[in-house]
């Protein structure tokens, strides 16, 4: 078994897996505050909440998109296990070709969410990830990543429609019902979750239209569940994507380390 830890810019998300199951996927805030200590009693916490010793824990693995708290959360790791996890980067094997003008500048959650859809989808494959940002990554036929597209996240959409507004408050992320809202706070929330679903529905039909092929589409991170049921296209979701990535690369990697 061991630690998959994703560092975003809101959340970091903290599972254990092995090559059998995926045991918990739990989320903690991102904090620039906070110091190693602090990350290793969250960490710990988890970890103890769901019955799994450190002892059970052979190996580690991080990747991220805040690289402040790079250091912060590799010892955080180490204050608990003893060791110091992988960290994905420039120079890791991914088994994944990135065609890309400049290749080192992919996000890494973008690589890794790649990595575990082509395990287990055919491609062609779209990869969603809705967190702060919402990405769209590409896979061809061959299974190179070809690029994609980000975007607003749906968080960011909404809290800069309240923030910037003087009338419209500060909303829930609840299931809209219909469309065409009958008062301020159902407009706002027909407005932001149809429009997400729309925007999706829309970049998948033109990506699809590039390819010239159908493709599978498949989908992760917290926010998906509440865009997903209003798409109009098939598209599964993983919780537990990315930590499935983590482990293929902790795997490609430990074994020639």
């Amino acid at each position: 078994m061991i630690l998959a830890i994703d560092m975003g810019n809101t959340n970091i998300v903290i599972g254990a897996i092995d090559n059998e199951r995926t045991y918990f996927v739990e989320r903690v805030t991102t904090n620039h505050g906070k110091t190693d200590l602090e990350y290793a009693v969250n960490i710990k916490s988890i970890l103890e909440i769901h019955d799994i010793p450190v002892s059970r824990i052979e190996g580690a693995i991080v990747s991220s998109v805040v690289p402040p708290l790079n250091a912060t959360i590799l010892s955080a790791v180490k204050k608990i296990c003893g060791f110091k996890p992988m960290l994905v980067g420039s120079g890791m094997k991914t088994g994944l070709n990135i065609l890309m003008d400049n290749p080192k500048t992919v996000g890494s959650d973008m690589i890794v969410d790649s990595v575990a859809a082509i395990s287990e989808y055919p491609a062609p494959i779209i990869i969603i990830d809705m967190g702060t940002a919402t990405t769209m990554s590409v896979v061809d036929p061959s299974g190179n990543y070809i690029g994609g597209v980000i975007l607003p996240g749906l968080k960011v959409s909404l809290d800069s429609l309240s923030g910037k507004t003087a009338q419209l408050p500060y909303i829930s992320l609840e299931s809209p019902g219909s469309v065409i809202g009958k008062n301020t706070i159902d407009c706002m929330r027909s407005g932001i979750m149809y429009g997400n679903a729309a925007m999706l529905d829309g970049i998948i039909d033109r990506m699809e239209q590039e390819l010239g092929l159908t493709p599978s589409v498949v989908a992760t991170g917290g926010l998906a569940p509440f865009i997903l049921p209003l798409c109009r296209h098939k598209i599964a979701y993983e919780d537990d994507l990315l930590l499935k990535g983590l482990l293929i690369l902790y795997n490609k990697n430990h074994r020639t380390s």
